[in-house]
């Protein structure tokens, strides 16, 4: 089973309980209130959105991006410094920094089956087996159960041998009360339970990766200019708008002499004047 922490937790703890089993909660990070109010803002786009159309994306799941330009109460769990400390320092033998991988919602509806468990480094099948690649936080926006979808994880799958697949017996369920949250590392097995209840499972995916690799969302568009200049400084740079390693992402201005690296993301994009 996986261990359950405070929110007073040191990173300490929740990084001691991720690599031993993979994964950990945190219960009860945000009030019931602040997450009534993420859903509120979440539900007009879930339902709006298709369901998915194969047995991975499940086909009665609804799934969208863009969580951060969409839903402004999302931006607190985003920059969460228990969640966002424990990703840095899980991933810094690998980064000078981190960023946001994706932002996903995700409802999983009455009859539903269980996804297939997987490991999300699949995003870069290439890269070094030794090279963790991103720290996964998946908030209960609603109550997550065994039998209402919450997500299945397998303790300790993260230390397998790549050519290892779990069995359906080794998977829990990661059940907690809304505004509590999962962290689990990218090498994890786990994957969407089964619905048998009568309500929707809400969850928000927040995924930390590696400064200098693609992220599988595409912030810039997701979350446009116009948009991320209302974001504090601090969360332009975690979606994206920020220089990753020495030279990555920087802005070249074609009015100005130099060489264009004066004008990094995120403060001078949105310099007046």
């Amino acid at each position: 089973m996986l261990r359950r922490l405070a929110p007073d937790t040191s990173p300490a703890a929740l990084l001691d309980a991720i690599e031993v089993d993979g994964a950990a909660i945190i219960e009860r990070v945000f009030d019931s209130e602040h997450m009534d109010l993420l859903q509120r803002q979440l539900r007009p786009f879930l339902e709006a959105a298709p369901c998915g159309n194969n047995s991975f994306n499940g086909y009665k799941t609804r799934r969208i991006g863009a969580v951060i330009a969409r839903a402004s109460a999302s931006h607190a769990l985003a920059l969460h410094p228990l969640v966002t400390t424990a990703s840095a320092e899980y991933l810094r033998r690998f980064t000078n920094g981190i960023q946001l991988h994706l932002t996903q919602a995700v409802c999983i509806s009455p009859g539903e089956s269980a996804q297939l468990l997987h490991r999300d480094r699949g995003s870069w099948p290439h890269l070094n087996r030794r090279i963790e690649t991103e720290l996964s936080a998946i908030w209960a926006v609603t109550d997550f159960t065994a039998d209402n979808g919450a997500t299945r994880v397998v303790p300790g799958s993260h230390r397998w041998h790549q050519d290892r697949a779990p069995l359906e017996a080794e998977a829990c369920p990661a059940e907690m009360p809304t505004g509590s949250v999962l962290l689990h590392c990218g090498s994890l097995f786990h994957g969407g339970g089964p619905n048998s209840s009568r309500a929707d499972r809400i969850g928000l995916l927040l995924h930390y990766n590696l400064n200098w690799l693609r992220q599988a969302e595409n912030q810039y568009l997701s979350c446009p200019v116009e948009k991320a200049e209302g974001l504090t400084p601090e969360l332009r740079a975690l979606i994206g708008y920020a220089p990753g390693g020495s030279y990555l992402g920087f802005l070249s201005s074609p009015d100005r002499g130099g060489d264009g690296h004066e004008l990094l993301f995120p403060e001078a994009l949105f310099r007046k004047g």
